[in-house]
């Protein structure tokens, strides 16, 4: 999957990142409106990780939901 298509129907897919990355609050979510980088910079904060590995994690999570 690519990720226009989750930022295009941001709010259906935003349970399923909910899912993945329990520490985003939904606030979080509402401001990222489908922002890859906003959501990784998001990861990174929560998760105390780096962004390489946030967008690793993203780029896993995308294979996942096809």
């Amino acid at each position: 999957m690519n990720w226009d298509r989750v930022e295009g129907n941001w709010t259906q897919f935003k349970g399923k990142v909910q899912e993945q990355w329990g520490n985003l609050t939904n606030d979080d979510l509402d401001k990222i409106e489908g922002n890859r980088k906003q959501l990784a910079g998001r990861i990174q904060e929560r998760y105390g990780i780096a962004k390489e590995q946030a967008e690793k994690d993203i780029d896993t999570w995308l294979g996942k939901i096809n």
